[in-house]
């Protein structure tokens, strides 16, 4: 797939002098604000009885939002020169970052539906380190989108001793991989809707308690109403709901996160993914920084031969979304889209992988079931007797995920890359570069010394920090790591 994008510059001016944010943000930021503030509006000013501190506390909170936005405006201001990106921000604790630009990872430009409204859009640059906790880099929120855009350019460009004095126009970029209505089939999956389900019901009972409306009452009723009925219609009856629930909000979740989605290979050298319905989401990562692809497999997904891919990558850890690759989408998908991103003819997360000696299907069969019976045989000396009849019920189904917690175990060496594979419930499948590899960690529990085998772990400054092969015989986990980077390793092995 090699659709041509409009070109883009290939470099731009730093903007050396300081500048404030977009005035428009004014509006902007107290609208964001009020959109997520509705249901209570709703409660305070409809549902209130027409008490008078209702109305007061609605406006007073308008204001507070209105006044809030102002001074952010006011004492922000930012700049980027061709060695670092500084804001300054605070009216009465001012606040001063400076992030050196060869730190800069990544580049996410986000645009809620108020910033949509207003054509702005907020940026925020990732450097992978967090000084202080919630801190990744800084966010300019917010800028105009045609200014985000050629900023997002500036920031992944290396800066240039001598620059011209006009804008290069660059190749166009090409896309790897865009949004197909399909793949809604895999957002049931997912079980995001059923989640998101539950999280909005306890909202509403909290809301509903908080400003005394009685919606327990009906509720109980149809309860009441469904228990009265045969088992087999009432166990029909909830099974039917869950599923529609879960099937709707799953669905309704997924278009509203990656509606839209395309990953396109950008001119100045990044990978970019494009996404959101109502909030638009555009994460660019410099290829440089890319250090291998990992797929991610839930139980669910996986039956359904499907999986979603992120990248590995340079100072940039697991945590939030901006190392997002691939939606939920056909497991075929997630293999070509992660050569593209590599640049390889064949995806590595193909390459067939070793099993692992038996040793390690004895350690997850005995973790699967032994605690189980032991369970029941404790509760069957103190509990009812129908307790340890459940417990036991459930033994096939946990050395049934034993026996598949075996079979994803495997690992396997290219001539680039690392291959490990390990989970069962979610089964993550990384594909390590070998040159980003830093160091190794060994480690044997006691059981794991006298079943013969070892947990060894890739440490890389991308992604997690360390990619584990679990379970390996000794003898081949030392020599998997001898291989994958000699002489690292060789100081430290007895032949």
């Amino acid at each position: 797939m090699t659709t041509e994008l409009p070109a883009a510059p290939e470099y731009a001016e730093p903007v050396v002098d300081w500048h404030r944010l977009d005035v428009r943000m004014l509006i902007v930021r107290p609208l964001n604000e009020m959109v997520g503030l509705i249901p209570l509006f709703i409660g305070l000013l409809v549902l209130g009885k027409g008490e008078t501190w209702r109305f007061l506390a609605s406006g007073g909170v308008i204001v507070a939002i209105v006044l809030f936005g102002l001074l952010r405006w006011i004492s922000t201001r930012y700049r980027i020169t061709t060695e670092q990106v500084e804001l300054h921000t605070g009216l009465l604790v001012r606040k001063r970052l400076a992030v050196p630009r060869d730190r800069i990872r990544t580049v996410d430009l986000t645009a809620k539906l108020g910033h949509r409204l207003f054509g702005l859009s907020a940026i925020r640059v990732g450097t992978g380190q967090r000084d202080q906790p919630g801190e990744d880099g800084l966010t300019l929120d917010a800028v105009s989108s045609a200014e985000a855009e050629r900023l997002r350019v500036l920031l992944l460009t290396t800066a240039k001793s001598e620059a011209p004095t006009e804008a290069v126009v660059a190749r166009p970029g090409v896309v790897l991989s865009e949004w197909d209505n399909r793949w809604l089939r895999y957002a049931p999956l997912t079980l995001s809707g059923l989640v998101a389900a539950g999280a909005l019901f306890g909202f509403v009972m909290n809301f509903a308690r908080e400003l005394d409306i009685e919606v327990l009452d009906p509720m109980t009723e149809a309860a009441h109403w469904v228990a009265e009925q045969p088992i087999g219609l009432t166990v029909a009856l909830f099974a039917g709901v869950v599923l529609l629930v879960a099937t709707l909000g799953s669905v309704l979740v997924y278009v509203v996160q990656f509606w839209g989605y395309r990953l396109t290979r950008e001119p100045d050298d990044t990978v970019r993914v494009r996404r959101g319905l109502l909030t638009t989401r555009s994460v660019s990562v410099a290829e440089q920084r890319l250090r291998g692809v990992e797929l991610v497999e839930p139980l669910l997904l996986r039956a359904g031969r499907g999986a979603h891919a992120k990248t590995v990558t340079t100072g940039l850890g697991r945590k939030g979304e901006s190392n997002l690759l691939l939606p939920p989408a056909p497991v075929s998908e997630a293999h070509r889209v992660s050569a593209e991103a590599l640049r390889q003819a064949e995806s590595p997360t193909r390459t067939p992988l070793r099993r692992h000696p038996m040793a390690a299907l004895r350690r997850r069969m005995v973790r699967a079931v032994v605690p189980l019976l032991v369970l029941a045989a404790v509760l069957a000396w103190f509990a009812p007797s129908w307790t340890w009849q459940v417990v036991l019920a459930l033994v096939p189904f946990s050395a049934a995920l034993g026996w598949d917690r075996y079979r994803s175990l495997g690992h396997a060496l290219t001539d680039r890359y690392l291959l490990a594979r390990a989970g069962s419930a979610i089964r993550e499948t990384v594909a390590l570069q070998r040159t980003g590899i830093i160091g190794w960690r060994i480690y044997r529990s006691f059981f794991q010394r006298r079943a013969g085998l070892v947990t060894i772990s890739a440490t890389t400054a991308a992604g997690d920090g360390a990619y584990h092969v679990i379970d390996v015989a000794e003898g081949d986990g030392l020599a998997l790591a001898d291989e994958a980077v000699p002489g690292l390793l060789r100081p430290f092995l007895e032949r």
